[in-house]
């Protein structure tokens, strides 16, 4: 275990923070706001902190395997969620350090859960803050650091398999550095093209860029009381679209950007993806037509709740927890499903649901034929028997994860339609929930050991297990 590497790259990441919150500050300048001095004051602890533990770590070997690209993830992203939730302390806007760490840990996980209940009188710098810290997270920040930063280590990639969600990660081109590049600049065109939709809507600068932000990391904080159901039908129909295309594999648009444009229209994936969205949200508005009278608000009310939970996002337009019972049992299970793989959305994946159907098919064949060799494909490829062995390994441990999770928070008198759904908003990094965790409530009710409980599922959810069982495994830091 190279500890000493482990602790320099976290120091870089905190240091890096520390960058990020001059764009919040800026926002608070330009607004006149007080909260200026409380993004100002975690700046500068940032800077000193992440400084302090470069100097005291410089590493004899900056090799990283497998086992230091795990904990450099989990630690990481655990350090920049408490750092991150000091502004809304230090300011009193959000005064209980573990409302804080949750409201944070939600952001850059792209969950969307929040614990506020006055959200429209938070400060623009705060808000923006917030938002941003979904930007942040959807593509993930140690991606960003080898992008922006020279390689420590021709390993870097335990780095993005750690942080990329997914069944496998791979290079887009031979090095892990420029395939970061390409992820950042697609990710920041597609930002940037949501945002121009969105101005010419008629949608102000600041609420167009704060809500891009959380449709590009799927995260879904809004600034408003009523999240997006506020706003024109016309903006609700481009975050609607935008929302899938962040959902699905960013393959796909690297794809098309060279070139290879068959290549990418064959993906099974993205159009498995979208034949869910479609089935789900034709279904849906003809059950919620009733409800509606009136056949483009139906529409246009399941295909945004559709796009939202299928892509954990989170945004809504419509109190869903008041829809018929197929209405909501569609959207729990949409929950689990989440986005493609390699995108900025939560849950299971789509690959990972097409493979665990895959696998399941070829046992019940070889029950039936036991002589037979059954090959799995995935796009014309044969998956190989270690590529399955770990998808049927990560979905036990998330059932796991998932039901002990519901036991610890078990105790809480809110029932168990919203216990079981707050597990699932926060484990697959949705957001919303069902009863007291619905569209139209939040978090706050919760107790302060519920809170941790459900931030860590946050992190598991948005990690993808691995890099937080692993760092808390006293077997990991024993060297060797």
């Amino acid at each position: 275990m190279n500890r000493r590497m482990i602790l320099h790259m976290v120091g870089q990441i905190v240091m890096l923070e520390a960058v990020l919150l001059m764009l919040p500050l800026t926002v608070s300048l330009i607004y006149g706001e007080k909260c200026v001095i409380s993004l100002a004051v975690t700046a500068i602890l940032a800077v000193t902190v992440g400084l302090v533990m470069t100097l005291i770590s410089r590493p004899g070997y900056r090799t990283i395997y497998a086992k230091e690209g795990f904990v450099i993830v989990a630690l990481a992203w655990l350090l920049m969620s408490a750092i991150g939730a000091l502004p809304f302390v230090i300011s009193g806007e959000i005064p209980s350090f573990i409302d804080a760490f949750f409201e944070t840990v939600s952001g850059f996980t792209t969950t969307g859960a929040s614990i506020l209940t006055d959200i429209e009188s938070m400060s623009r710098g705060l808000l923006f803050w917030r938002s941003f810290t979904h930007w942040i997270g959807g593509m993930g920040v140690l991606v960003l650091i080898m992008a922006i930063l020279p390689a420590d280590s021709g390993r870097s990639i335990h780095i993005m398999r750690a942080e990329v969600p997914g069944p496998s990660v791979g290079k887009l081109v031979p090095k892990i550095r420029s395939t970061a590049k390409i992820l950042y600049m697609i990710y920041i065109a597609l930002t940037g093209l949501e945002i121009v939709f969105l101005l010419c809507g008629g949608m102000p600068l600041f609420d167009s860029v704060v809500h891009a932000f959380g449709t590009a990391g799927t995260g879904g904080f809004g600034i408003k009381s009523d999240s997006i159901a506020g706003y024109s039908p016309y903006l609700q129909w481009v975050i609607t679209v935008f929302m899938l295309l962040f959902g699905l594999n960013f393959n796909v648009y690297f794809l098309i950007v060279i070139g290879r444009f068959r290549t990418a229209i064959k993906s099974s994936e993205m159009w498995c993806m979208l034949g869910i969205f479609a089935a789900s949200a034709t279904t849906i508005a003809v059950n919620i037509y009733p409800l509606c009278q009136n056949v483009e608000k139906a529409i246009r009310l399941s295909a945004f709740q559709v796009s939202s939970i299928l892509t954990t996002t989170g945004y809504a337009t419509a109190d869903f927890d008041l829809w018929p019972d197929l209405s909501k049992t569609i959207l729990f299970v949409l929950m689990f499903i989440g986005g493609c793989a390699g995108s900025t959305a939560g849950g299971l994946k789509v690959s990972r649901i097409i493979l665990l159907f895959k696998l399941m098919r070829r046992n019940l064949h070889n029950m039936l034929h036991p002589r037979s060799v059954g090959i799995v494909r995935f796009d014309g490829k044969r998956i190989d028997d270690k590529t399955l062995d770990n998808v049927s390994a990560y979905f036990a441990l998330y059932v796991g994860c998932f039901v002990a999770a519901i036991l610890l928070i078990s105790f809480e008198p809110f029932g168990f339609e919203s216990n079981v759904s707050a597990v699932a908003a926060c484990i697959n990094n949705v957001g919303p929930g069902f009863a007291a965790v619905g569209p139209t409530a939040c978090y706050a009710g919760y107790s302060w050991f519920s809170k941790l409980i459900l931030s860590m599922a946050m992190l598991i959810g948005r990690l993808e297990i691995y890099p937080i069982i692993l760092a808390l495994m006293p077997s990991t830091w024993i060297k060797k």
